[in-house]
């Protein structure tokens, strides 16, 4: 594939761009575009910048090559049908949880037909190529109005695609995130983090291949709210092995299962409060052994000593000095005003 330069590549909008098929897409982008029409060069070399340092992935395809690739994605109607609140309602209902009547309208999109989803991500796909090609020529020193304008534009142009498959798949995303509701993880939570693994999924998944999407997408949002579950879980455990070490008993709340979710957060509000009372090196010593906070894995004694420059036993010491602080404020804690 021969370089492509500024010269090869020029920066002007080519005419498939004014199809009827874009119409509805380019009113709905336009409001979102940024105005850069007065911004003097050193604001231009500034933002050029920017943008070189935003990568633009998408699935790439043999097809695109072809100088008439985009005449052809957008000359065949994509023919989407409206929304229908309905489906919404529906989808509330069918759900099993008890759900504000609003979130029904993330549901009103009627499923794609296999040919209307493959368009869309081919579609998505070519604007993403394109933004990505003329990306690739910017230059902070010699910076393009035009380039930056047209660039943003592909974007845009692609997330509106995104979003058409996103919304027409939110209904699968309810019907996996139910499945993993307990006292401990909200249909709240697991819908935002499915939500999101949806669109991971929209952006990796490979159109070309034959497959539907739906297949994809179910592996992808079932395994990410299992490992939010399960990494809930274990944030849970480090907790109250911590809070069994300062001599708070959590055994019969454990047994019951009637940890409340506010009393949860009470229980880490408190452990919170009871680190922040201890020195520097003493909270960070107790947070790393006990994987607490932005430690993902416990610490041993000799790598808190190389971190901290001091040896082995002392680091035992301090550990022994907070853990002992801890007990005694622990002590001071009135339970009760938490079993209440």
């Amino acid at each position: 594939m021969p370089t492509l330069t500024a010269s090869t590549v020029p920066a002007r909008r080519p005419a498939w761009l004014n199809c009827s098929e874009l119409d509805q897409a380019m009113a709905e982008v336009q409001p979102l575009l940024t105005d850069i029409s007065g911004e003097d060069h050193a604001s231009l070399r500034k933002l050029t910048k920017r943008r070189l340092r935003q990568e633009i992935d998408f699935i790439s395809n043999e097809k695109f090559t072809s100088v008439r690739e985009g005449k052809r994605i957008f000359s065949e109607s994509l023919g989407l049908a409206p929304r229908e609140t309905a489906l919404g309602i529906a989808t509330i209902r069918r759900s099993g949880v008890d759900l504000p009547i609003h979130l029904g309208r993330l549901c009103e999109a009627p499923l794609l037909k296999p040919e209307q989803e493959k368009m869309l991500f081919e579609r998505m796909n070519y604007l993403l190529q394109q933004a990505a090609i003329h990306r690739s020529v910017l230059n902070p020193e010699r910076p393009s109005r035009h380039r930056l304008e047209l660039i943003e534009l592909f974007v845009a142009l692609a997330d509106w695609h995104r979003d058409r498959i996103v919304e027409a798949n939110l209904r699968l995303v309810f019907s996996i995130v139910k499945k993993f509701v307990n006292p401990n993880n909200t249909f709240d939570d697991l819908l935002s983090d499915g939500i999101v693994a949806l669109i991971r999924a929209v952006e990796k998944f490979d159109f070309d291949r034959g497959f539907r999407f739906s297949t994809y997408a179910t592996q992808v949002v079932r395994r990410n709210s299992y490992r939010t579950v399960v990494l809930k879980q274990q944030e849970r455990q480090k907790v109250q092995g911590g809070l069994q070490d300062m001599d708070i008993d959590v055994s019969e709340e454990e047994r019951s299962s009637a940890i409340s979710e506010k009393r949860w957060h009470e229980l880490r509000s408190r452990l919170s409060v009871m680190l922040g009372d201890l020195d520097r090196r003493e909270k960070f010593i107790i947070r790393a052994r006990f994987s607490l906070g932005p430690h993902r894995k416990v610490h041993t004694l000799q790598s808190l000593a190389d971190r901290l420059g001091v040896s082995k036993e002392r680091v035992r010491q301090l550990e022994r000095r907070a853990m002992d602080k801890l007990r005694a404020m622990a002590g001071d804690v009135q339970l009760a005003e938490l079993e209440a």
